[in-house]
């Protein structure tokens, strides 16, 4: 038997095939355009993803019988609003998590509404990336696409929805939107209320791991695989690429360094952060999570050496940064590039470099932007300290853990081990576990993470060196604050 994982990103789509054993035995990424109409602003057309599952899904395949391939799921970007209108046609752009044109629905609901009704409503409060300050948005400058929605989607539910035909979520994905009251899994009539929409116009809710239905004949010609092939209801990515690290039940921790940055913790009770620093959403595994986000992480990286220092060899942009220059940067990176969500919630904020001189060299700007986003992460871990939350350790994933240079920083920034898993890849392969678990090749989620998910490598952290890198946060969590006041008036 053959499963097909999904990981819907912003830049890319990579499909994994997978057998009952776990294996991943063949992989395709199809890439396209991501989109900025306005400075902040972040769309894609959502045809894009589902034509490259249309020509990726089939060289997947080649070489294999596609006759044994039994399910298919999908981990994907969270947030994106997708509006579909009555002929299930979409409306107008996907508006993408990484979006930053909400801010006055995000200051309404947070301060006209109120953030303590917002979070008892949903358990969360407003951040420009949610999916119900973009519905305000589009309800005040776009009341004509507005008053066309039928369905309310997000990415990787319109990908099950052109599989299927059925308009569906689950509450992973769903926690995210700034719609769901978390705590009891079902939509929020108040929240709904104050969006100016109805139940009517939401997808039905599955848990990660429920069948959502088998394809539709011609979604099977498509994509060359028998209409029998049972589509599970997946997940967001960050809670797809838990699943994949083996980061579920109670007390597990997973990072992301891949274009954003999170800091995932799981948990089988319920619980929010007082301050709403920390997301609070639904695991995939049934369970619940508290979630850090930042919204360029391993995309600083990229940007810094592609676009700044004209090169794609990251290896070699990093060779010169030593074991004794870690530790004793002079210069810092505030990783702001689309502004900010965890903990900060501010989408003026934006990148800066600080303590450049005339003996900086290229190599101090790169371990700069690597240790400007291990700082953030930093960050997230001090709001769930504060909550009485121990992490010892946790599990890294995404193309920047990738880096060895990046992981020991990381590492020492935050006095932690952390773990690579044997199978480095994360939404994907979250979500052909979750495929099998609707299959029924396991009973449930954990028992898929305790026959699949293996550690391959740790990282641990050195004294001396976190010591370092101790005094290096200090430094690093002023220069935010003194820049605040400012960065509004550089838009």
């Amino acid at each position: 038997m053959y499963f097909i994982g999904i990981d819907l990103g912003t830049s890319s789509t990579k499909l994994l095939l997978v057998d009952d054993r776990g294996i991943i035995v063949n992989t395709i990424t199809k890439e396209y355009p991501l989109r900025f109409p306005h400075p902040g602003w972040s769309e894609q057309d959502p045809e894009d993803w589902w034509n490259a599952c249309v020509i990726g899904i089939p060289e997947l395949l080649n070489g294999f019988d596609a006759s044994e391939v039994v399910g298919i799921a999908a981990g994907g970007q969270m947030h994106g609003l997708v509006a579909l209108d009555r002929n299930d046609k979409v409306i107008r752009p996907a508006i993408l998590w990484n979006d930053g044109r909400t801010q006055a629905e995000v200051d309404y609901l947070n301060e006209e509404i109120g953030k303590k009704k917002i979070s008892d409503l949903t358990a969360n409060i407003a951040f420009a990336g949610f999916t119900a300050p973009k519905l305000l948005w589009m309800r005040k400058h776009e009341p004509e696409n507005f008053a066309a929605i039928a369905k309310i989607m997000l990415p990787k539910d319109f990908l099950n929805y052109r599989l299927t035909g059925v308009h569906c979520c689950d509450y992973s994905d769903a926690g995210g939107m700034l719609l769901l009251d978390v705590k009891r899994r079902c939509w929020s009539d108040k929240m709904l209320e104050l969006c100016g929409i109805s139940k009517n116009q939401m997808p039905a809710l599955f848990e990660s791991y429920e069948k959502v239905g088998c394809l539709k004949p011609d979604a099977a010609k498509l994509l060359g695989l028998p209409e029998t092939v049972i589509v599970a209801a997946g997940a967001g990515d960050n809670a797809a690429a838990a699943v994949g690290t083996g980061t579920v039940g109670n007390g597990g921790c997973n990072i992301s360094l891949g274009t954003s940055g999170t800091v995932f913790i799981s948990s089988t009770s319920f619980a929010v952060d007082s301050n709403n620093a920390l997301h609070a959403f639904p695991h995939a595994d049934g369970g619940w999570h508290l979630m850090g986000c930042m919204l360029s992480a391993a995309s600083c990286n990229k940007w810094l050496c592609e676009d700044i220092l004209g090169t794609n060899d990251y290896g070699a942009e990093q060779a010169p940064i030593s074991d004794q220059r870690l530790g004793n940067n002079h210069v810092f990176f505030l990783p702001y590039l689309m502004g900010e969500r965890s903990p900060i919630n501010d989408v003026n904020a934006r990148a800066t470099f600080t303590g450049i001189t005339m003996d900086t060299t290229r190599a101090d700007l790169v371990q700069a932007v690597l240790e400007g986003v291990a700082f953030a992460i930093r960050d997230s871990f001090e709001i769930a300290k504060k909550l009485g939350i121990s992490i010892p350790a946790s599990n890294i994933c995404g193309g920047g853990s990738k880096s060895p240079l990046w992981r020991k920083i990381l590492s020492n920034v935050l006095g932690i081990p952390l773990n690579m898993v044997k199978t480095e890849q994360g939404p994907g392969y979250g979500a052909a576990m979750l495929a099998m678990v609707a299959c029924g090749v396991y009973e449930s989620v954990n028992k898929a993470v305790v026959s699949l998910v293996e550690i391959s490598s740790t990282t641990e952290p050195d004294p001396e060196l976190t010591a370092r890198y101790e005094a290096q946060y200090q430094k690093y969590c002023r220069i935010y604050p003194a820049l605040k006041p400012v960065f509004p008036d550089l838009l």
